[in-house]
């Protein structure tokens, strides 16, 4: 039987209407694929030049280093060259996790010469050392010069590749919306009826496809929690403006901003509070914007903030306002929350003329106004070489406080000199550094006084020795453990508080805990100083001056504060056998301890000559080398039961 035409017709119409379907299906699959795989492939490489980024940074502050060393050698200078090349390690690592096989090449490439570069500056460093100009000048052009262009070269160039491949995705992903948009027009001409037909079905792919397409490029420019533009969208506003800005023309300034207890927020409350407080601190920042300001979600709490023709008092002048949009409490459901932003001040040309360099400088402020408690700081180019080294120690130790595995206490006993038995023992804290080792605490305790983290490391030092106090009693020994305080600490007014709900805590009596404290951090305040310590007293708490005769301090506070032992200073001590002067200095602090109705203590005592003039003089307590370094507190609790210096023993 013949079909009817108009069946033929209908049939044909249907074939074709499946035929397009089949088409833009075929092109919505294909499109879709691709398009969320150049989306993934522009946000990998993203993050991938971003570990590139670091790297570069770590070379330039080798380079920074080692001139610093050659014009001004030393421990510093040395100590910044190794911080930089640990740093390089760090973005190394991250560069071979988030890679591909190439790039995993190029890292170790990069560490190969990195190793010929670090054995060749220790020539250097040796040739300065030296003072022999010509050997160093050989060295760093031979071997130096050559393997850290080599190394930059290698770095700056993946970092571009990385850049490229972001950026060919994107070229890729608008190919294929120009190939799917002509396969569509093509299958217009299959007949005039189905054009209506072909045209609602194409054209609402075509808008599908294109939204999906702005959604993924959205997605990739843009913070998922906030809304705000991301580092990778931040940093393209950025060189705009700086081209825009030109030469000649008017400058620009950057900010960023760093919530500074927002890793509370996330511990105490869950992290579903800390995103609302993003989101509402977003709101408020941008809310105290001018017109054509930019501000982005750069990651975690850290947020920043573009200022297009603005001056480093422009710039201030915003700070100062979002201290104060910010500095007002937070309402989180049920919950009012408050925090303090740190900020960290940039301006172009002054301090930087391109994108990279301009958010350094800001990030160098910002950390340099979190440590000073400063709350906004603007940049100095002398941040870069006298306090790079001191940063990059500080953004550690800060990261140590937050784990439990490189901050330990170390014990020294303290004996009585009439029977030989154990007085009591010393915490001293031990920093034990993920990739550079054991850190000195001579070398990151000064660091830690010139900032408010002296005050965090204390009460983590305080927080510790009374744990293990509580523990050894718990095991029958009875050994009163003693802490120093800096003197931030000592004018602290919430320290008794501390110390009052440690103890509490840890059910620990307040006479197996000793506190220590210098003359020079008494006389800071005096007043203060000796309110805050009776205080601790009148708790139960004993107390001693440490480091006698280094310092200064008034008699009349000496013997009015309510202290119960003196701690004679190690360098009075090590000498007082073959040196007269020591040996009276030593004598005349002994009688005045005892005059003041004070135990004493002599610190430094390193042999039995030393141990028979303190007898000799009526000295109480000895402490040092001669009976045991400072050790962990299972080696000092096996020490406890072997030596003849027992602890008491409990009950």
């Amino acid at each position: 039987m013949a079909l009817r035409p108009s069946r033929v017709l209908r049939t044909g119409a249907v074939l074709g209407l499946a035929a397009v379907l089949l088409g833009l299906t075929g092109v919505s699959v294909v499109g879709t694929t691709r398009t969320r795989a150049s989306a993934n492939t522009a946000i990998a490489a993203t993050t991938l030049a971003e570990a590139y980024e670091l790297a570069d940074d770590a070379v330039a502050l080798e380079e920074v280093a080692e001139q610093r060393y050659r014009l001004e050698p030393g421990e510093q200078a040395l100590a910044l060259h190794r911080g930089a090349s640990g740093a390089l390690e760090v973005a190394l690592r991250d560069v071979e996790a988030r890679g591909t096989a190439a790039d995993r090449d190029v890292a170790a490439e990069v560490r190969e010469l990195q190793v010929i570069y670090l054995g060749a500056m220790d020539r250097l460093f040796a040739a300065v050392d030296r003072g022999d100009t010509a050997s160093a000048a050989d060295i760093d052009d031979e071997v130096v010069d050559p393997a850290a262009e080599r190394i930059g070269g290698l770095v700056h160039g993946a970092a571009t590749v990385s850049a490229q491949e972001a950026a060919e995705a994107m070229r890729d992903l608008h190919r294929i919306e120009g190939v799917v948009f002509t396969a569509t027009t093509a299958t217009f001409g299959v007949g005039l009826a189905l054009l209506v037909v072909f045209a609602f079905v194409a054209g609402g792919y075509q808008r599908r496809l294109l939204r999906h397409a702005a959604e993924h490029e959205y997605h990739a420019s843009h913070d998922g929690l906030t809304g705000l533009p991301n580092r990778t969208l931040f940093t393209e506003h950025t060189t705009d403006a700086l081209r825009e800005a030109g030469p000649d023309g008017r400058g620009l300034a950057v900010l960023l901003l760093d919530l500074d207890r927002f890793k509370e927020v996330n511990d105490t409350l869950g992290h579903q509070y800390g995103d609302e407080l993003l989101r509402q601190v977003a709101a408020r920042t941008t809310g105290a914007l001018r017109a054509g300001d930019v501000i982005a979600r750069l990651s975690g709490d850290e947020f920043a903030v573009l200022l297009p023709g603005a001056s480093a008092a422009d710039a201030a002048g915003l700070a100062a306002r979002l201290q104060s949009e910010l500095h007002r409490s937070f309402a989180l459901d049920d919950v009012a929350v408050d925090v303090e932003v740190s900020i960290g001040i940039a301006v172009a040309p002054e301090h930087a003329t391109d994108t990279d360099a301009l958010l350094r400088c800001a990030d160098i402020a910002m950390y340099t106004a979190k440590d000073s408690k400063t709350g906004a700081t603007l940049y100095r180019p002398n941040m870069h070489t006298e306090d790079g080294n001191r940063l990059l120690l500080l953004g550690d130790l800060r990261r140590a406080l937050d784990v439990t595995d490189q901050l330990t206490l170390h014990y020294q006993p303290k004996i009585r000199l009439d029977d030989g038995r154990l007085s009591g023992a010393e915490a001293l804290v031990r920093w034990s550094h993920p990739t550079r080792g054991p850190i000195p605490p001579a070398e990151f305790i000064p660091v830690a006084e010139t900032t408010g983290l002296i005050t965090r490391l204390t009460l983590y030092v305080l927080r510790l020795a009374v744990a293990q106090a509580r523990a050894w009693l718990d095991d029958g020994l009875v050994v009163p453990i003693a802490v120093n305080l800096s003197p931030r600490c000592l004018l602290d007014p919430d320290l008794v508080g501390h110390v009052t709900r440690l103890l509490h805590e840890h059910e620990l009596p307040a006479d197996l805990l000793r506190l220590e404290v210098t003359e020079t951090a008494v006389m800071a305040n005096p007043a203060l100083a000796t309110e805050t310590l009776t205080a601790l007293h009148r708790l139960g708490v004993r107390l001693s001056i440490d480091d006698y005769g280094t310092g200064y301090s008034s008699m009349a506070y000496l013997k009015s504060l309510p202290v119960d032992e003196l701690k004679v200073d190690r360098t009075f001590v090590m000498h007082m056998d073959d040196d007269p002067e020591d040996a009276v200095l030593v004598r005349g602090a002994i009688e005045l301890g005892h005059n003041l109705g004070m135990t004493v203590v002599a610190e430094g005592v390193e042999g039995a000559a030393h141990v028979t003039a303190l007898q000799e003089l009526g000295c109480d307590i000895a402490q040092g080398y001669h009976y045991a370094r400072p050790m962990p507190p299972e080696d000092l609790t096996t020490w406890f039961r072997t030596s003849g210096a027992t602890a008491v023993l409990s009950g």
